[in-house]
């Protein structure tokens, strides 16, 4: 009997998981942590909106999967031996670079009309008018000029030579046709787009899925879009959850209420490590490193932490080998700066800041932290050294990092307030608008060989003058950063751009802006159903590809 029981049980398992895979052909939930600050793809920077704008819109370049730089919506990368880049000379007589874009044929919009030129110099046009507060300012700086050669052709002249001329990763279309009325009023266009009024308006979007409805905070669902050109889909409709708390996020996945959790924002690694110990039977979990960088930012603008020594304390103090360790079995390395190990432009011999208390201790002081009271510390001027810590709600693997790191600055008389706010305010506008006053945890993704000039560079602190555009959300200023980083983008000569490489990392590293944390490996839990998602490792999502993905 308990044989024809075991067999009636394998049975009724093995039709369930089939009737599941079956059910999924038409719908897939997918759990994510954080809700979109935003769905205009040029005036939002958010992990969130990333993942979702992957489904249903189309970049004209990006990194792929294997870290290749690819066209999507344009028909080839320019090429300086093939004559489609090449040197041009600026108005007022420095060498610059030509490239020449072709966009594909067939690309049209939700609603059917077609992608065209007119697209490229609408989007142009925003971008150009710092107001409207595009994500990357420094990119139409160097736009010089516009060429529209015919309704799929176009031409950008740069006002400088690029070493990585081909790539117009963030340069994102918007439907000139739909929008453009929006634009009346520069600084009220991200408010006034309709890509905030309209959401569901399929005109909108170019991808395999297009945004049909919206629970603000809660949902956005999406259905596949008729006009899209490339390979069809599977799944008839994606359901996107968000589920701030990771661990509901997790009971959510257990309990069938969500298929799959984005890899790129779900569970925290330690949940993921202890997921695949309780249920590595019924999923796959795969670990993907990649560039990913967990760190903390500083208001520089703060007193206490205008001082190199203090930044230097911080981190001397913070044991961030035991946080890998026990929060994560040492799958995520501590970070000496921003550029990840993986990265070939990685330049290991920068200044490092072991664990020494010790140490910290002496540089507080140093820096006339020296009356200690209650465990505090305290200036001559009788000021507390009383610092607060932000990050985003919910996300348990960040609350436990805050708490250890207060624990250890506690020891040596550093007092840390913690205060989280839900992802959508505090990336909508506590960072963005350097609304923070000491210190926010967060993460980098980032592209293979990035320079990270929007966060580095002086001319990109956001300011209300210019619409809080620019990701310097520390407010660091250095000349000598800023020359590198303006070099580095021109003189491409291998041993040249070695050389800045390596100054960008020691600038950093020495002066300390932000407090390097940790570089991340992202967990992706898969259904052993689910197959063909590809984890990039990358700041471009796995969603991109959604098209691959199958229930089988």
């Amino acid at each position: 009997m308990r044989n024809k029981f075991a067999m009636a049980a394998l049975i009724a398992t093995a039709l369930s998981a089939q009737a599941h895979a079956q059910a999924t052909e038409d719908e897939l939930v997918i759990g994510i942590g954080q809700f979109p600050t935003g769905f205009h793809p040029n005036l939002t920077s958010h992990v969130a909106a990333s993942y979702i704008m992957g489904m249903a819109r189309r970049p004209f370049t990006v990194y792929d999967p294997d870290w290749k730089l690819i066209c999507v919506l344009c028909t080839e990368l320019p090429d300086l031996e093939k004559g489609t880049a090449r040197e041009w000379t600026t108005p007022d007589g420095k060498p610059g670079l030509a490239t020449d874009y072709t966009i594909r044929p067939d690309a049209v919009w939700g609603d059917g009309t077609p992608i065209t030129t007119d697209d490229v110099q609408f989007v142009w046009d925003v971008g150009h008018v710092p107001e409207a507060g595009a994500n990357n300012q420094e990119m139409y700086r160097q736009m010089e000029q516009l060429e529209i050669r015919d309704d799929k052709s176009f031409t950008i002249y740069w006002n400088k030579r690029q070493c990585d001329y081909q790539g117009i990763n963030d340069f994102e279309l918007v439907p000139a046709h739909l929008d453009r009325g929006a634009f009346d009023d520069p600084a009220e266009y991200k408010n006034r787009t309709l890509y905030e009024t309209d959401t569901t308006n399929p005109g909108l979007y170019f991808g395999p899925y297009r945004i049909t409805r919206v629970e603000p905070g809660a949902t956005v669902v999406l259905e596949q879009n008729p006009t899209w050109w490339g390979k069809a889909p599977q799944f008839k409709r994606i359901i996107v959850r968000v589920i701030e708390n990771t661990a509901a996020l997790e009971a959510n996945l257990l309990s069938g209420e969500v298929d799959y959790i984005a890899g790129e924002d779900g569970l925290s690694l330690d949940q993921a490590l202890s997921f695949e110990k309780r249920h590595g039977d019924a999923y796959d979990v795969v670990f993907k490193q990649g560039l990913f960088y967990e760190h903390i930012d500083l208001m520089l603008d703060n007193p206490i932490l205008a001082d190199r020594r203090v930044r230097a304390a911080l981190l001397h103090a913070a044991n961030r080998d035991a946080i890998s360790q026990r929060l994560f079995e040492g799958k995520q390395p501590v970070a000496h700066g921003s550029v990840n190990p993986l990265d070939k432009v990685y330049y290991p011999d920068v200044p490092k800041y072991e664990y020494d208390p010790g140490r910290a201790s002496a540089l507080l002081s140093e820096a006339g932290w020296n009356v200690i009271k209650n465990g505090v510390r305290y200036n001559r001027n009788d000021e507390k050294l009383s610092l607060e810590l932000m990050t985003t709600a919910g996300n348990r693997v960040r609350e436990l990092v805050e708490q250890a790191l207060q624990s250890n600055w506690k020891q040596v008389g550093v007092e840390v307030r913690i205060r989280n706010e839900p992802a959508r305010v505090l990336f909508g506008e506590t960072i963005r608008e350097r609304k923070f006053t000491s210190m926010a945890m967060f993460a980098w993704f980032s592209s293979p060989e990035n320079i990270p000039f929007t966060t580095m560079h002086s001319t990109m602190i956001p300011t209300e003058d210019n619409n809080w555009s620019g990701q310097n959300y520390t407010g660091y200023s250095n000349p000598e950063m800023d020359d590198a980083l303006d070099r580095i983008q021109v003189e491409c000569a291998d041993d040249v751009q070695d050389e800045l490489w390596r100054k960008i990392q020691t600038i950093y590293a020495t002066d300390l802006p932000v407090l390097p944390l940790y570089f991340r490996a992202v967990p992706f839990v898969f259904p052993k159903w689910l197959t063909g998602v590809r984890p990039t490792g990358h700041q471009y999502p796995s969603t991109l590809w959604i098209e691959d993905w199958r229930a089988e």
